[in-house]
């Protein structure tokens, strides 16, 4: 069963909504733009054999954003407190998307050596020469559903449909991915030379299809890690534990076994 409580100050205290399952390793699991909805079905799924965390980034869903979190770096040093102030060790750190980049920059920044284990699912963060992020800001509806998925028909919801309170969530939602990266878009430009210092186990997970950011995009991304496999997800887009979940768990699962 799940269940939603406050943290003790100052996280998430009145920044962050923070939902926790399960018992055994502590796995932190960080949704992308969408919210934390899109990680929903990963995050039950690890519960099982695990004790999942998963916040809800200051700013998504109606949450408030203090001024003091500002940036990507400033979300990743929010969660490295998150876990100092629980006492959690021995962390593994699941990010989707934007999720995967602030994982990267938790990698970058942990001092005392919690986190012990990476997974990158269709992460940004990144440039890649010839490989750029596609405008998702520029994308209406339908060409958010065709760029992000293998099966676009399927996935497609047209704003139409959607009731006027979820829409307006939608819309802060990505008014808020704009503010933290909306300029550089998607990526920070020092960030690709120093994964290098990241020595941990790093799975970059990649659905085939995702055409907002590709796999030549993820290679590169894995690549640039001192430790780190590549693994595609076939017929799957941008959300590969959404569209392939079965397929998708599997490799978080052996690498997961891999890091305890």
């Amino acid at each position: 069963m799940t269940t939603t409580h406050p943290t003790p100050a100052p996280h998430p205290g009145p920044d962050s909504a923070l939902s926790e399952a399960g018992t055994g390793r502590p796995v932190l699991v960080l949704h992308g733009g969408g919210g934390p909805a899109t990680v929903g079905g990963l995050a039950g799924h690890l519960a099982r054999s695990a004790h999942t965390l998963v916040p809800t980034h200051p700013g998504w869903d109606g949450t408030p954003r203090p001024e003091r979190i500002d940036s990507v770096g400033d979300l990743a040093e929010y969660y490295l407190r998150l876990l100092q102030d629980r006492g959690l060790r021995d962390v593994l750190v699941v990010g989707s998307s934007m999720g995967g980049w602030i994982a990267a920059e938790m990698a970058l920044r942990d001092g005392t050596g919690a986190v012990t284990g990476l997974v990158l699912v269709n992460a940004v963060g990144v440039r890649v020469d010839g490989e750029p992020i596609r405008d998702f800001f520029a994308l209406d509806a339908r060409g958010v559903a065709e760029y992000s998925y293998h099966d676009s028909d399927r996935f497609f919801v047209d704003p139409a449909d959607i009731p006027a309170d979820r829409l307006a969530v939608r819309q802060g939602n990505m008014a808020t991915l704009r503010h933290f990266a909306g300029d550089p878009y998607m990526h920070d430009p020092e960030l690709l030379p120093r994964l290098r210092d990241i020595r941990l186990p790093t799975l970059l997970v990649w659905g085939e299809s995702d055409r907002i950011v590709t796999p030549a995009y993820g290679a590169a991304y894995a690549a640039a890690f001192g430790d780190a496999r590549f693994e595609v997800v076939p017929r799957a887009g941008h959300l590969p534990h959404i569209e392939r979940p079965e397929a998708t768990f599997a490799l978080i699962e052996a690498h997961a076994r891999r890091t305890a």
